[in-house]
């Protein structure tokens, strides 16, 4: 049986604060057969201080006098638009996901009765804002770019002891650089995670490529995160380190491919290889023209294919013995 992985298209603020472009995007997502869309919920003033500088990307992405805090100001969604967003989702099938980046917004999406709350790398030391979600019971996605093993440990004590199962809990390795550099990367670190704390891991990447989030899933990636964008050349800080809709659709294929090949790890030979095995394994055959009576050896019988007759592992049981009847050469023993 194949194990689907869960896909998120990750629209993150690449919608720019537009409800239309929003949509779009879900259109988008939902054609290219994502599982789920995320968005970002935050109210900004709650989110970062009015002396924050901008990130590196940010930085890349917006007007060089734009304060952090009025960029975000203007990507924000209201509970309106989220409530848009959500049946929006419904009409085209695809599930909505939030990441909240303060506690206001971790109670707007409780009162959207989201199934799934994503935490985002940035809070994974936020010990009120853990222990809120921890509280809500609710499926979690913990993104772990920034962090070290100690503080995944750390988060993932508050969750749990505020009431989420670790069961319930999907640890996303990720790095938070925008965009990722190949060397950065380190898929190891999500087999270390699932080791050291016995959780389902998945994968939120910032490369610019399409080859690591699938080398994830091959490595047992459950969640693949990935972002993407309509337009790279749109103001905001992310669009330049997300995926155009037609490479996410790559990525998608690229992965429901992968699954299928990882099969259910028993080695047996398919059914087309049960067809070609006659064609290309061997047989014992005459090597020269056999008269019946002739005691069989390494001078009068070999092997070749095809491998409808006796099977070339029951060579010695064949030496030394009588044959029944005359042999041409190259025929069947």
């Amino acid at each position: 049986m194949v194990e689907r992985t869960f896909i998120i298209a990750e629209a993150g603020v690449n919608h720019n604060g537009s409800l239309d472009t929003a949509k779009k995007m879900i259109d988008s997502a939902s054609s290219v057969g994502a599982d789920a869309i995320k968005f970002q919920s935050f109210k900004a003033e709650e989110l970062v201080s009015r002396y924050a500088s901008k990130a590196k990307h940010q930085k890349r992405g917006a007007d060089e006098d734009v304060s952090q805090l009025k960029m975000l100001k203007g990507l924000e969604l209201d509970e309106k638009a989220h409530k848009e967003i959500i049946t929006h989702c419904r009409k085209k099938r695809i599930a909505f996901i939030s990441s909240p980046f303060d506690l206001d917004s971790i109670d707007l999406l409780h009162r959207l009765n989201l199934d799934i709350i994503k935490i985002p790398s940035g809070e994974i030391n936020n010990l009120p804002y853990l222990r809120k979600i921890g509280g809500m019971t609710k499926k979690v996605l913990l993104s772990t770019g920034m962090a070290d093993l100690g503080e995944i440990e750390d988060a993932l004590d508050i969750l749990v002891s505020s009431g989420t199962s670790l069961d319930s809990i999907v640890v996303l390795h990720c790095s938070t650089d925008y965009p990722t550099s190949v060397s950065d990367v380190n898929l190891r670190a999500m087999k270390t995670i699932s080791r050291a704390f016995h959780v389902s891991v998945g994968y939120s990447d910032h490369t610019m490529g399409l080859e690591v989030p699938i080398a994830a899933v091959a490595m047992g990636a459950k969640v693949i995160e990935k972002h993407f964008t309509l337009d790279r050349n749109l103001p905001g800080p992310d669009h330049k380190a997300s995926l155009l809709p037609s490479e996410l659709a790559d990525m998608i294929a690229a992965i429901r491919n992968i699954e299928k090949a990882l099969g259910n790890g028993i080695k047996k030979p398919s059914i087309n290889e049960k067809e070609t095995k006659k064609f290309v394994r061997k047989s014992i055959i005459a090597k020269c023209s056999i008269r019946k009576g002739e005691v069989l050896s390494e001078i009068n019988i070999t092997v070749k294919r095809p491998a409808t007759g006796i099977s070339p592992m029951r060579w010695d049981e064949a030496l030394g013995t009588i044959a029944a009847r005359d042999y041409k050469v190259d025929e069947l023993i």
